[in-house]
């Protein structure tokens, strides 16, 4: 008989496309991965992985078998899904991943309510970016992802999500203290045609967004340092280094010497959550998208 612990490790491998790729999606080294593979080719009496170069492929018997292996996992989960609506108790393990600002702003409320209305339920987070989250949950790698889109550009969910809206998080413009718009009530992004600007790293999401919002309103942004962390770029701004976007939720003190200044456009990024529509109906998924909502309420209020 098969082992379904050896079949989610070769589907970790076709989905990941090598041994160490599925190793880091499965939490476990790569030698573990081999000896799970080694065992199945010995339960399955025919080779699954062959040498391709310095990495591996899956042979054809290895691809009919991965076949197999994904559609029988995702019965393991709607099975999975189907018991625990059955006891309709949030219960066992849940998986999260969430993006900083909002591990920051939202997770310790909503983490505070999971723990004291389902205290049998075990929560693991993870802080995770949108485009490393979205591919684990639809792995099944986590459960549940707290992401983010902005009000002029969505970002494109995998089929097979559901989600949940959680809040609209205004975004301001950051400035030093002394700059010549520093007092000012509202502010238009093309009066900072002439300045630096800070920006998150070079290819993620809300850099491309940046970009592409200061290009629309015929500015074109000289970015002249990034940083991931909010508070990064706060300090450098507050440095006179230049000017940021910074979006409210969990963005904590501002530093003295920096202002912070609504745009007379707002600026907002959409906040949801998602998880796999197959687990739609488990318990632990409900309780998690409640207290999210409970805890984004406190946070707009």
């Amino acid at each position: 008989m098969l082992n379904l612990d050896r079949l989610r490790t070769l589907d970790a491998v076709a989905r990941h496309g090598s041994v160490s790729g599925a190793a880091e999606g499965l939490h476990v080294t790569t030698s573990a991965v081999s000896q799970q593979l080694a065992k199945l080719e010995r339960e399955a009496g025919q080779q699954l992985l062959a040498k391709n170069g310095r990495g591996v492929r899956l042979t054809d018997a290895g691809r009919l078998l991965a076949e197999h292996a994904a559609r029988i996992l995702s019965q393991v989960e709607l099975a999975h899904s189907d018991l625990e609506a059955h006891r309709g108790q949030a219960v066992g393990e849940l998986l999260l991943g969430a993006f900083p600002t909002s591990v920051r702003g939202l997770f310790p409320g909503a983490m505070a309510v999971l723990r004291a209305d389902h205290p049998q339920l075990r929560v693991r987070l993870q802080e995770l970016e949108p485009d490393a989250s979205l591919p684990r949950v639809v792995r099944g790698d986590i459960d549940l992802a707290v992401v983010l889109d902005w009000y002029n550009k969505p970002l494109s969910l995998p089929d097979g999500l559901a989600k949940a809206p959680l809040l609209d998080d205004p975004a301001d413009v950051a400035m030093p203290a002394d700059h010549p718009l520093a007092d000012r009530r509202e502010v238009d992004l093309e009066e900072f045609a002439d300045d630096e600007w800070i920006s998150w790293p070079k290819g993620e999401f809300c850099h491309d967004w940046l970009m592409f919002t200061l290009r629309s309103k015929g500015v074109e942004p000289r970015i002249t340092h990034t940083a991931e962390e909010h508070h990064t770029q706060l300090t450098l701004v507050g440095a006179g280094f230049g000017v940021a976007v910074a979006p409210r939720l969990g963005r904590g003190p501002v530093p003295a010497n920096v202002r912070v200044v609504p745009v007379r456009s707002t600026m907002r990024r959409h906040i949801y959550a998602v998880w796999r529509a197959d687990a739609d109906r488990r318990p632990s998924i409900r309780a998690a998208v409640d207290s999210l909502r409970k805890a984004a309420l406190d946070v707009e209020t």
